[in-house]
C-alpha cells in the first residue's frame, strides 16, 4: 500500500530510527578518519550530537510537528560537537525550519526542507569543501527536488535518494584526493548516510528499540533511610521539567519566576533560551511549580522524585551542590559589575591549563582532541563569565564551529571567536592582547600571532594507512603538522626532532616544547637540549603539558 505524506509521529520515528543506526555504526564511522589518531572522532562527534537531540524527542508527551521540529532544532544545536556535529545539527536545523509549520509531508515539503538544510549548513562553514558530508547532503537535496513532484508513493522517493547519495558517498575520493590516498570516503558523509538508512528502516517500520530515547526508567529496588535523615530534609521532591515557551521570557519574568520558586522551595537552577526552559527545584507541592510554569507555555519531561528515598541521596547532595554554585555565580555577578573583557579557552591537562590560568584565561573548558566540546558548553562557559565582551580560543579546528554556533545564539554579551586551531596557536594569541586596543585591532593583532606559529603533535597510530605519502603502521610514531603528516617513525623523541626538521625554522626565534602526562620530564629536557644544540639562533622552552593522548605539542615561531 502505497503512502504519500508522513505525520509528526512518523518523522519522530524516522528521526530516532536515524540516530540509533548512527549510534550502532560510530566505531565504523570512526575508522573512516583520515588521521589515524586515538582521539575524538567523527562519529562519536555525530553520535553525541544527534542523541542529544534523540533524548529531546523521546521526551516529547504531545507529539505535533512544531515541538519535534523545536526539540530535534534545540537538542542538536546544543550538543553540536565538533565539525561533523555542528553541520549536522544546522542540516536538522534548516530541515526543520521547513517543516514545523506543516501537519504532514508529501514528497514535495520534504524536499524543500531539504533544500533549506543544506542551505543553513553551507551557510555555517566558512569555506565548505566539497567531498564531505556537504557534498552527500547537497546531492541528496537535489535528488530529492528532481522526483518530487511525479513521486506518488515516499517509500521509492526515499529509496531512490538513499541510493544517489551512496552514489555521491563512492565518489568524495575522487573529490578530496587525501581520502583517495588514505583509502576510505568521507567520515561524516557515512554518518549522515547512516542516518539516512535509519530513517528509511523507521518509515518501513521495522522493529527498532526506542526505549533509551525515554525520559524515564525503571529504577532500583527502594531502600528507606533513617527517621533522623528524613527529618532533615526540608523539601521533600525533587521536582525537573522543561517549559516548552509560547514566547521567549524577558529577563525581568525569568528573575520572577526564580523568585516564586525560592518561595516555595530550594536548591533551583534554571537554564533558559528563548524556546525553553530547564527546571529544577526542591519543594514540599510540585504542583504548585507546575502550576506557575503553565502560564509560561507547555510543560515536557516532567520528574517527581521522593528525596526520602536512600537511592536519591547522591542525586539530592550534586543538585545542592550545582545550585549552590550557581546561586554563588548569581551573587557574585549580581555584586560585581561586569568586567570590559573576559577570556574563555578549550584546554586538557594541568600543565596547559595553568598556562592559561596564567595568561588571563576567566574559563577553561577541559576537552581538545579526546572530546570535543559542544556548543551546550560553549553556552555555559559564556554564562559563566562576567564580562561584557568574550573572547573564546577553541584551539582545535574541530571546535571552531560548535565556538561560532555558541556565538551566534548569544544575545547579552559581545563574543568574538579568536580562530585558533592548536594549543601554541592559543597562547600567543593570548600573549598579543592588548587591553587598550579596540575589538577590531585586538582580533587582527591576535590573528596574525596565530599566522606565525607553526604547531607539530606527536602521538601513535592506531591503525595502519598511507597518507601523505608515508606509510604508517599501526603502534608507530607520527609528527602531525598543520596542513599533515610530517614525520612517521618508532621512537618519540626521534619523531620530535625529524618533525621540528620538518617545519620552517629559518626565521624561528622561539621552539616551545608541551611534554604530556607520558613523558618523564627527564626525557623532555633532554628533547629540548638536542633541539637548542640543532637550532642555536631559536631559544627553547620546554613546559609540562599533561595532556594525554599527544606525547609533544611543539611550537615553532
Amino acid at each position: 500500500m502505497s503512502k504519500q505524506t508522513i505525520d509528526a509521529n512518523v518523522l519522530s520515528r524516522m528521526f530516532l530510527a536515524g540516530a540509533k543506526n548512527l549510534e550502532a555504526k560510530k566505531e565504523w564511522i570512526n575508522e573512516l578518519n583520515v588521521f589515524p589518531v586515538p582521539d575524538g572522532d567523527t562519529g562519536t562527534n555525530m553520535t553525541l550530537t544527534i542523541m542529544s537531540a534523540a533524548s529531546e524527542v523521546g521526551n516529547i508527551s504531545q507529539m505535533n510537528m512544531e515541538v519535534l521540529a523545536k526539540a530535534i532544532s534545540s537538542g542538536s544545536l546544543r550538543g553540536a560537537r565538533g565539525n561533523s556535529g555542528v553541520i549536522l545539527s544546522q542540516l536538522l536545523r534548516g530541515f526543520t525550519r521547513g517543516v514545523r509549520m506543516l501537519e504532514e509531508l508529501d514528497a514535495v515539503a520534504i524536499a524543500a526542507a531539504m533544500e533549506k538544510g543544506v542551505e543553513t549548513a553551507y551557510k555555517a562553514v566558512m569555506k565548505p569543501k566539497e567531498g564531505t558530508i556537504l557534498t552527500v547532503a547537497k546531492e541528496a537535496a537535489i535528488k530529492a527536488a528532481e522526483i518530487a513532484e511525479s513521486a506518488e508513493d515516499l517509500e521509492p522517493f526515499f529509496l531512490e535518494i538513499f541510493d544517489h547519495a551512496e552514489k555521491t558517498l563512492a565518489r568524495t575520493p575522487d573529490m578530496l584526493p587525501v581520502l583517495k590516498e588514505a583509502g576510505v570516503v568521507d567520515s561524516g558523509g557515512q554518518g549522515l548516510l547512516e542516518v539516512f538508512r535509519g530513517a528509511i528502516d523507521g518509515f518501513l517500520g521495522k522493529e527498532i528499540d526506542y526505549t533509551e530515547f525515554a525520559g524515564t526508567s525503571a529504577g532500583s529496588a527502594v531502600t528507606k533511610i533513617s527517621p533522623q535523615a528524613e527529618a532533615d530534609i526540608k523539601f521533600g521532591y525533587c521536582t525537573e521539567f522543561i517549559i516548552l515557551l509560547d514566547k521567549p521570557l524577558p529577563d525581568v519574568e525569568l528573575h520572577s519566576f526564580k523568585k516564586f520558586l525560592n518561595s516555595i522551595g530550594d536548591s533551583i537552577v534554571l537554564v533558559a533560551d528563548d524556546e525553553i526552559v530547564k527546571v529544577h527545584v526542591h519543594t514540599n507541592h510540585p504542583g504548585q511549580a507546575f502550576e506557575r510554569a503553565l502560564t509560561y507555555g507547555a510543560l515536557s519531561r516532567m520528574k517527581i522524585d521522593n528525596m526520602r528515598e536512600e537511592h536519591q541521596e547522591k542525586l539530592i547532595k550534586d543538585a545542592e551542590k550545582l545550585a549552590r554554585e550557581q546561586e554563588e555565580a548569581e551573587a557574585a555577578k549580581e555584586t560585581k559589575p561586569a568586567k570590559e573583557v573576559g577570556f574563555i579557552s578549550v584546554s586538557v591537562g594541568s600543565g596547559l591549563s595553568a598556562i592559561f590560568k596564567d595568561l588571563g584565561v576567566d574559563y577553561l573548558i577541559e576537552g581538545g582532541q579526546t572530546m570535543n566540546p559542544s556548543t551546550e558548553d560553549m553556552l555555559n562557559a559564556i554564562d559563566q563569565v562576567n564580562a561584557k565582551t568574550i573572547y573564546i580560543l577553541p584551539n582545535n579546528k574541530n571546535i571552531v564551529l560548535a565556538a561560532n554556533q555558541a556565538r551566534d545564539l548569544t544575545e547579552d554579551k559581545t563574543i568574538i571567536v579568536v580562530p585558533t586551531k592548536t594549543i601554541p596557536q592559543g597562547i600567543s594569541a593570548l600573549i598579543s592582547f592588548v587591553p587598550e586596543k579596540s575589538q577590531e585591532e585586538n582580533l587582527e593583532a591576535m590573528t596574525e600571532a596565530i599566522s606565525m606559529v607553526q604547531t607539530g603533535q606527536i602521538t601513535y597510530a592506531v591503525r595502519d594507512t598511507r597518507l601523505d605519502e608515508k606509510e604508517i603502521h599501526e603502534g608507530d610514531i607520527m609528527g602531525i603538522g598543520d596542513h599533515g603528516i610530517l614525520a612517521v617513525g618508532k621512537g618519540r623523541t626521534n619523531v620530535a626532532k625529524d618533525t621540528v626538521a620538518a617545519m620552517d625554522t629559518e626565521d624561528a626565534e622561539v621552539i616551545s616544547i608541551y611534554f604530556g602526562e607520558d613523558v618523564p620530564e627527564e626525557e623532555a629536557e633532554k628533547l629540548g637540549e638536542e633541539l637548542e644544540a640543532a637550532y642555536p639562533d631559536c631559544e627553547v622552552e620546554v613546559n609540562m603539558g599533561g595532556q594525554p593522548i599527544y606525547y609533544y605539542i611543539i611550537s615553532v615561531e
